[in-house]
């Protein structure tokens, strides 16, 4: 087993390796005259990146002191994404070089009957003599700067001068293009979760419990990356949606307590007329599920751990995560489920969408989930999809629909391209209102 990981981890480590000395090649050696400055320059950014993503990576993992895990964790997972949408961006730029060197040749040559053997006719008045004709002058050739040698244009403007061209613009539009792209899809995260509001109607709830709301929010991910700050937004958030019940399904935290604990604090502000309910993610078995479930209960939350509790008008359950199992709290639908009147409507809290094939064994009307973070790097979304029955939003799974958030914060790189973040307002709606 030890030999196999081993093997696996040299084959990433390789591939890894060729993959940062190829965008080094396009980026840098291809970009630049000579050996000099800005190539010892390029050449260390591409050394550091990788070192700061598997330091960040380490330290996590090791339970390296936390401010040495938040120096280390924002250079490094952001290089992770910049690495990304570089090779995308140089992929394309691969397609594209044909095109820019043909469109620049054609730019640059000057065809010599043009510009060679002309003189300029100067008009004799009537009765005037003509002035004597300068003896012709043949200039020198212009040297090319790069070859040295003499000769006209049309040689220079296909040798090397024009190679450093294109390369140069094909890789400045590939860094502006993955740089942009990584900007905007951090400031879009830091700048906190949007709402969305979705209508879900169910058979069997009351009339009098039309319009019900729930707050869903999943992935906040707690982390050297994302903490204080961002947690009271997440809370400011919900708190002005004015919820009659809030649900976090999940993957709170990437951390222990002791260290994301004062992070963790603004969620005690929550707000709502029937509570804050948690279930656990995968993340929380990670970080240590029972110090995480004991720590949202301090803060006012009522964690769910395979049980549920019966509302005015509804059953609300939820189950533990999948990623349980391993340590002997999985979920128990049984236990969550298992007695409970079916002529009651059901909103089950449960972080993975994948849980939903037992929830309609279960007879459960509506499923809340996130996990998929809906893709949270495109093209992650194909992967994420192959992965999970929903992506993102409602869908129907015979009698019972499942709801999946893309989820308020990220994992990694504090970064989403293509998955905006969101809390989601989910409204009740009785069929018989």
């Amino acid at each position: 087993m030890v030999i196999v990981f081993l093997l696996v981890a040299l084959v990433v480590l390789a591939a890894f390796g060729t993959l940062h000395w190829y965008m080094w090649r396009r980026l840098v050696r291809d970009t630049t005259a000579g050996p000099g400055l800005v190539r010892r320059v390029g050449a260390g950014v591409f050394i550091a990146g990788p070192l700061l993503f598997f330091a960040a990576m380490a330290s996590e993992r090791g339970g390296a002191p936390f401010w040495l895990q938040q120096v280390l964790a924002w250079p490094g997972f952001l290089w992770l994404a910049l690495v990304l949408y570089l090779m995308l961006a140089l992929l394309v730029g691969e397609v594209l070089r044909p095109v820019v060197r043909r469109v620049v040749s054609r730019r640059r040559a000057v065809p010599a009957a043009e510009t060679v053997g002309v003189r300029e006719v100067v008009p004799v008045p009537a009765g005037a003599a003509a002035p004597e004709a300068e003896p012709e002058r043949t200039e020198e050739p212009e040297r090319t700067e790069e070859s040295g040698r003499t000769g006209e244009p049309e040689p220079a403007a296909t040798g090397p001068s024009r190679r450093l061209f294109v390369s140069r613009v094909v890789g400045g539009t590939a860094a502006a293009a993955a740089l942009g792209t990584v900007g905007y899809g951090t400031y879009g995260v830091l700048r906190g979760p949007k709402v969305k509001r979705v209508t879900v109607p169910l058979a069997k709830l009351p009339r009098g419990v039309h319009g019900f709301r729930i707050a869903v929010v999943s992935d906040i991910h707690l982390s050297p990356v994302i903490g204080r700050g961002f947690a009271q937004k997440v809370v400011d958030t919900i708190n002005w949606t004015q919820p009659d019940l809030i649900a976090v399904v999940g993957d709170l935290v990437d951390g222990d307590v002791k260290d994301l604990g004062p992070a963790a604090a603004p969620l005690a502000q929550l707000r709502a007329r029937h509570g804050s309910y948690f279930v656990t993610g995968n993340h929380e078995y990670i970080s240590g599920a029972e110090q995480w479930v004991e720590h949202v209960r301090e803060l006012g939350m009522t964690p769910l751990e395979n049980a549920r509790t019966e509302l005015a008008g509804f059953d609300l359950a939820g189950v533990n995560d999948v990623s349980g199992e391993d340590e002997g709290q999985g979920p128990d639908f049984a236990k969550a489920l298992g007695d409970r009147d079916r002529a009651r409507a059901c909103v089950l809290l449960a972080h993975q969408p994948v849980q939903i094939h037992e929830a309609v064994d279960h007879g459960v009307d509506l499923q809340l989930s996130g996990h998929t973070h809906g893709g949270q790097l495109w093209p992650g979304n194909f992967v994420a999809g192959l992965a999970n029955p929903t992506l993102a939003g409602l869908e129907r799974y015979g009698d019972t629909q499942l709801y999946v958030s893309r989820g308020a914060g990220a994992w990694g790189p504090p970064t989403r391209v293509g998955a905006p973040s969101d809390i989601t307002v989910v409204e009740l709606a009785s069929r018989q209102a």
